[in-house]
């Protein structure tokens, strides 16, 4: 398992699950840190590039996800999911914390809260490739229509992202962050570095964003895109950060 690439080593003991992150359109915005906060948990300190806040709405698919040295099941283990995450450190250590992922997937919305205290929420969702090297994206929360539905486009060649970039910043993530029992636990996921494509989105609806007040001016038009194939991922199960 390639390890130079990591800013910190992944937990000695074995990973839980196993899974592919495939098709994704990674869209971004510039958001205010004050207004950011008010999502963000107390302890989880929001990390900055150049002094600047993000946010990115990341549609794609989840496939073959499955618990370690079990086959993953075709109607079960592949699901298109629609995440919005920002970015935050604790303890030196850099990573993910999610506003909400949503997904066709009743058994994932329904173990990963409860084993992962993650924001799972379900909806109907459609996922494909187009013809211009990006994916076709549409989802609708069953439980308030809330919707994402556009299309994204590649405009370059593969690229990896250099040391020091904002790409690093937003890509080059190995563990998440979530409330769980009143408590701040990490989960560290595993992957090779990031190929990626600059792209383009265009994007028809996008109550996904809008129903969070962060401030952003434009919902439909992101300040960034970038769209990969995806990577092979390990994670593992959530540990407390309170004895750090």
């Amino acid at each position: 398992m390639r390890t130079d690439h990591l800013p910190f080593p992944m937990p000695e003991r074995k990973h839980s699950l196993e899974q592919n992150w495939v098709g994704l359109t990674f869209m971004h915005w510039e958001v205010n840190p004050d207004i950011l906060r008010a999502y963000i948990p107390e302890d989880l300190e929001i990390d900055l590039f150049d002094g600047k806040a993000y946010i990115g709405i990341i549609p794609f698919r989840m496939e073959k996800v499955r618990p370690r040295k079990l086959p993953s099941v075709p109607l079960i283990s592949n699901f298109p999911e629609f995440n919005i995450r920002t970015y935050v450190t604790k303890n030196g250590k850099s990573g993910v914390y999610f506003l909400t992922l949503d997904a066709q997937s009743y058994i994932t919305c329904l173990y990963a809260p409860y084993a992962y205290s993650l924001p799972y929420r379900y909806s109907k969702c459609d996922f494909e490739s187009n013809e211009k090297g990006g994916y076709k994206w549409k989802s609708v929360r069953k439980k308030d229509g809330v919707s994402l539905n556009g299309e994204s486009f590649s405009k370059g060649p593969l690229l990896s992202a250099e040391k020091n970039s904002l790409e690093e910043f937003l890509f080059e993530r190995y563990c998440l962050y979530v409330k769980h029992k009143g408590a701040t636990y990490r989960a560290y996921t595993y992957h090779k570095p990031w190929n990626y494509s600059i792209g383009e989105a265009e994007i028809i609806e996008n109550t996904l964003t809008q129903s969070y007040n962060l401030g952003i001016k434009d919902t439909l038009k992101p300040d960034l895109v970038h769209i990969s194939k995806g990577v092979s991922v390990l994670t593992w199960k959530i540990e407390s950060t309170e004895d750090e």
